[in-house]
Parts: C-alpha cells; structure tokens; sequence
C-alpha cells in the first residue's frame, strides 16, 4: 500500500474516525492566528475589469467580517433561477440575504469565541442533476479537517507567500473550502475572477503573480490552445490542481510542459466530503493518470461490492470532514450516512496500492443485457483520443438488451476524426461489450448544470444517435 502523504500527527477515536492533532478550535480562531501572523499581507483581490481591482489586507478583512458575523453561512448558486434560489433560501431558513452589489449589514464588531469542532458553519446545497438540491451541513472540522488536508497532500508551505486564483466559483467547495480557506490559514493571497475568461485567466497568472491554479480540465485544455499562450510567463506558478471531470493522459503531460514548475495533481471529493477526499500527487499523475489517488491522510475508504472478491463496488468515505447530514432531509440523510460511512453514489475500484478509480456515478451506470458498463470509464477511453474534447457516456433503451451503450462526443476545434476511428482507439483500452454502439458527433459543448456537471437527462432527450 503506497502512503505518498504526511501521517504524523493523527488520532483514531472511540468513533473510528482519524483525526488531526492540533487543529483550531473554530474558522474565526483559524483566522484570528493568521490576522496576527500576515495581518498586513494581502488577503484577497477582486477583478472587477481588466483596470480595476478591490484590495483588502487580512487585518481589514477580519474587521469587515466582524460587521456581518454572527450565522450560518448558505452559500447561494449566482447562475440559479429566481426559483431555484428562492427554494434554498425557503429550505434553509435564511433570515438574512445578501445579493451582489448591495450593501453589507455594518452593525456593532462580533466574534464568535464558543464555537466547536461540531457545530455547523456552513450549507453547501449540492449541484444534483435531477430534482431540487441537498444541504450537506459542513461543520468546523469539516473546512478544519480539509485546510490541513490540502496542506500535506498538495503540499503547501504555509509561509504567507501563496496566491490563488479562484477561477471556479466560492459557492462551490472547491473554490471555498480548498482554495480560499486555504490560503487564509496560510497567509497567502486569494485572487477571485467574478466569472471565467480564458484571456483575462492568462493574464492574471502573470500580472497578479500567482502561484497556485485550480481548475476543471476543460479549462486548462483551453488555455494551453490559445494562440497567445507561448507569451503567457507560468513559471511562477508551483501548485496546478485539477479534478471534477475525466482527463486526456496527454492533456497531463502538456499541462506539466506548460508549467514547468508546478507540481500537478489530481483532487477527488463532494460536498459531503467538504471537497477533498483523494488526492493524486504529482509524482504519480502521468502513471495512473485514469485514478483519482490515494485517500486523503485522515480519510477510509472501502468498497460495497456488487459481487464479493469483484473489486469493484460503491465507494464509502470515513473521515472528521465528512458532513454529518443534509439539512431539513432526515430520509436522504439516514439513506446516504450509515454507520459512521457516506455511501458516495460512485462506483470505484481499489487496487492493492491504494489508487482509487471512479467507474461510474451509481445510478449513471449503464446495465447492457446484465453486464455493467461504468460510462466514466468509457468516457476515459474515448477522451484520450487526440481529436475529442470531451465525452458523456449514456444508456440508451434497447427491446433486446434493455440498454445499449451510446457516447455524445465533442470534437476539439478544427479536428475531424471519424467515429470508426475513434471506436477502434477505444477497443484498445477497453472490453468490446463497452464500445459504444450509438454515437452522436456535434461541435457545441455539452450541457451542465451551474455546479459544472453534465446533464445527461436532457442529452438523452436531445440527442441525435446515429448506430455505430
């Protein structure tokens, strides 16, 4: 079994969770220790346009937030319809909401000193494809847990020197919880793009000297393919992490020749997880670049295998930044956590050196006259073909079979390959009964929800299958 990460410092407790040693009491402690250590460092940069910034230092952010503080915190999906929005706000009980371009509260300083490692300090509503959203109730260790987490399995030195750019959005846990917070227990500097631009990406990574990038693989596809990316100067930046979606092993390779210095991993979590539960570190990114790593230090994983001795299962997840629930959901929450486990809804592999492989979604899994085809790992096959750009593999009704396989594949700009082409790259990788027998060419990018995953409900309705 192969421990790339830090162990030290670890308790197992009477619960049978792993737990680190030392952590802050709460968030409002955690950032209290970084205001007096990088109190006049700069703690966060807005890009408001091309020539405008807002600029804050920690000790002025420390007191802009004492004005507002005081509750739990529900993050709100700004691409929502009003609909949408109004249920979280309803579901949750929010007295209190704050729009863009309002005026915050100013009311008399407050800090919190009484809160627990188990309190809940947050609502993370999560992006499902089908029906409304579900709360998972993240607690102080939950961002506690996940900070230090992302410290040892990056690695990052907490010297007050980082600068992130979030170009992902803060009501999601990757942007929140594994990029900002981070970089608030660490000093570091966190640079916020208001909504994604390849150009304006490029340009900050030179002109706000950023060090750390995080971001979905589409995104760095792009970057690397514009014209100017040749003058774009990444040697600066010397942590690239990537995850949410399969990846070309080719795509890792050259995102590890354009930025030279950069130590390039691949994270793996939910928002019950808090963000990050496996982690792929750079030393083993272009060997197993089809895994998502190894379990975070204070994380278990085991497998409820479909067939005992088959290996493969859905993926449980133990560990003190698993969240304890969703809000207002005590069915879905008695169905999801048992006995201590979050039932993920992935279905992974483990191997004997602990590299950890996501199959399927459960419920995405394609059942082809009784045999299981897992579409993640059709779609990791069909994406490290050099002409496509992304890939989503579904069911399709079958009289006979009851599903077929079909795969809605978008080709990367200016690139023609022909779908027998593409069928045989992928019978090298993968099992014949796989390969799919529908297929739908089209240039636009696939549809996603505003939490970035692929809406396959609606590509069943759309597509245009043409039989293989």
């Amino acid at each position: 079994m192969i421990r790339p990460f830090d162990q030290s410092g670890i308790t197992r407790g009477a619960d049978q969770i792993a737990r680190y040693d030392g952590l802050a009491a709460s968030l409002v402690e955690m950032l209290r220790a970084t205001v007096e250590t990088w109190g006049d460092h700069e703690a966060v940069v807005e890009i408001v346009s091309a020539s405008e910034t807002r600029r804050v230092t920690y000790r002025k952010m420390w007191d802009l937030a004492a004005r507002v503080a005081g509750a739990i915190a529900v993050p709100v999906n700004t691409r929502f319809t009003e609909a949408e929005a109004e249920y979280v706000i309803t579901d949750s009980g929010s007295k209190f909401v704050f729009q863009t371009g309002s005026a915050l509260p100013d009311g008399a300083p407050f800090v919190d000193g009484h809160s627990r490692h188990s309190d809940a300090a947050a609502i993370f509503y999560t992006s499902g494809t089908t029906g409304f959203p579900k709360g998972a109730i993240t607690t102080q260790e939950g961002f506690l847990s996940n900070v230090e987490t992302c410290r040892r399995m990056v690695p990052l030195p907490f010297d007050g020197e980082t600068r992130s750019l979030v170009s992902v959005p803060l009501f999601h846990v990757t942007g929140c919880n594994s990029q900002f917070l981070v970089c608030c227990a660490g000093g570091g500097c966190t640079v916020i793009m208001p909504k994604f631009d390849v150009q304006e990406f490029l340009r900050l990574i030179g002109d706000e000297r950023i060090s750390s990038l995080t971001s979905v693989p589409a995104v760095y596809w792009l970057a690397l393919n514009q014209k100017n990316f040749a003058q774009v100067d990444t040697s600066g930046v010397r942590w690239l992490g990537y995850g949410g979606a399969p990846i070309a092993p080719d795509l890792v390779g050259r995102i590890m020749d354009a930025f030279p210095n950069a130590r390039v991993g691949n994270g793996f979590g939910l928002s019950e997880t808090s963000s990050v539960a496996t982690y792929l570190p750079h030393e083993h990114s272009k060997l197993r670049p089809e895994t998502v790593g190894f379990a975070a230090p204070v994380v278990d994983l085991q497998l409820d295998e479909f067939e005992k001795g088959s290996g493969e299962g859905e993926l449980l997840i133990r560990g003190p930044n698993v969240v304890p629930g969703y809000w207002n959901k005590p069915e879905a929450t008695r169905e999801t956590f048992v006995d201590g486990w979050l039932r993920s809804g992935d279905i992974a592999r483990i191997d004997a050196d602990g590299y950890v492989q996501i199959l399927d979604r459960k419920k995405d899994m394609v059942n082809r006259g009784g045999e299981n085809v897992y579409c993640c790992e059709v779609e990791n096959a069909l994406a490290a073909h050099p002409a496509v750009f992304e890939v989503a593999v579904l069911g399709v009704p079958d009289a006979m079979m009851g599903e077929k396989v079909g795969a809605v594949i978008v080709t990367k700009p200016g690139m023609i390959a022909e779908v027998r082409e593409i069928l045989a790259f992928a019978r090298e990788r993968i099992a014949d009964f796989k390969i799919p027998q529908y297929v739908e060419i089209r240039e636009e990018l696939l549809p996603r929800n505003p939490g970035g995953k692929i809406l396959k409900k609606k590509l069943r309705e759309d597509a245009k299958w043409v039989r293989a």
